[in-house]
């Protein structure tokens, strides 16, 4: 079986709506059981995928997932909104761009996109449409917003890609920061260009921002205070060099469910337990893929198939910026068919083979210097986004 019958059975194989996990399972043996001589058999790519997921930065991601299942159904979401909504609810956009702040905070508490547009949506959706902004608007902006979760830190997928590529997880966090801070102020952007083309019910914010002030400012702030400390404590045991990702992950677990369970009080053990039984679920699906996505790796290596698409590319272009351009538009299309994590997991060593046999600058452009990574996961990411995944 040649390399190019494998993509196109893989191709077809997620375009007949087979879950994109078993696609890479079977692509992954597919190879062996049509030529025996092939050296990537079933116990291999097995053994492959085991050994793939025996990692104790991986652990961050189910630590994240339960994170942020316990926030969300803490209302964590909420006391974030009341408070940013507090100070500019009034202003044009001022609910929208509240909502946007909202899932830059929430983010970087879950570290996942879906997790934030469901703990966020759910909430502000509702208020949104209630005070006369369009529904579609509404929808959108949260959609869109909540995928800042996985480019602001801490993010999964920068886990895994720092996992697929021995890039610090640490300098990919702090290279998500200005992309993800230059898109949320895009989005505020629009949105405030939207409010004042189509207009508002100034009359209803007006209420609502009267009805959220009649309390006063320092009990909303109390009422908020353990919330907005959330992102600090997470990235603050990071950055400090108190705790990696993977202990800041189990630290953001034990925080929020202190902070839902015992303060705020809006979970019970009955909700604990749905949560942890939400989150096996969850994880288990993207631990299956992430396996799976290591095992087809293994199998693209011995095709040499980053070698081939090295030489494809260098034949095309010669310049960086050429290189970047065709790498954007390659994930742009990718996104639209498979999952963020298989993504991340398959073309990392592809387009790392190919920045190291073009430039050989592979520390520079791809190890270590997280701004130029960042471009690259980014576009990743928001090409999945159509996904929600």
């Amino acid at each position: 079986m040649t390399i190019g019958v494998l993509f196109l059975i893989f191709i077809v194989l997620i375009v007949v709506g087979i879950p994109i996990g078993m696609v890479l399972a079977i692509s992954g043996i597919l190879p062996n059981m049509f030529d025996s001589m092939f050296p990537a058999n079933a116990p291999y790519i097995i053994r492959s995928m085991i050994n793939g997921v025996d990692s104790f930065p991986i652990l961050a991601v189910p630590m994240f997932i339960l994170s942020g299942n316990i926030m969300a159904k803490g209302k964590i979401s909420e006391k974030l909104f009341n408070f940013f909504a507090y100070f500019i609810g009034n202003l044009t956009a001022g609910l929208p761009i509240a909502t946007i702040v909202t899932c830059l905070f929430y983010g970087a508490i879950s570290g996942s996109g879906p997790a934030t547009t469901a703990a966020v949506g759910a909430m502000t959706i509702p208020i949104l449409v209630g005070r006369g902004y369009d529904k579609t608007f509404a929808t959108s902006l949260v959609a869109v917003a909540g995928g800042l979760g996985v480019i602001i830190p801490p993010s999964i997928p920068f886990i895994f890609y720092g996992q697929s590529s021995g890039a610090s997880v640490g300098n990919l966090f702090i290279a998500g920061v200005f992309p993800g801070v230059l898109i949320g102020a895009c989005l505020m952007i629009y949105s405030w260009y939207y409010c004042k083309k189509n207009g508002e019910d100034k009359e209803s914010l007006a209420n609502y921002t009267r009805e959220m002030r009649k309390n006063g400012f320092f009990r909303l702030f109390l009422d908020s205070f353990w919330a907005l400390l959330s992102p600090v404590i997470i990235l603050g045991s990071i950055y400090s060099g108190i705790a990696s990702p993977t202990e800041a992950a189990v630290i953001s677990v034990f925080y929020s469910l202190i902070v839902a369970g015992f303060i705020y009080r809006t979970i019970t053990f009955k909700d604990i337990k749905e949560t942890l039984v939400e989150s096996v679920k969850t994880y288990s699906s993207i631990l299956f893929i992430i396996a799976a996505a290591i095992g087809f790796a293994r199998v693209l290596t011995y095709y040499e198939a980053p070698e081939i698409i090295a030489k494809a590319i260098s034949s095309t272009v010669s310049s960086k910026i050429g290189f970047l351009i065709i790498v954007n538009i390659i994930l742009l299309f990718v996104g639209m068919i498979m999952d963020t994590t298989p993504a991340i997991l398959i073309l990392t060593s592809i387009f790392f083979t190919n920045s190291t046999s073009l430039w050989n600058k592979s520390n520079t452009l791809w190890g270590n210097n997280g701004c130029k990574l960042s471009n690259r996961i980014c576009n990743t990411s928001i090409g999945s986004k159509s996904l929600c995944s």
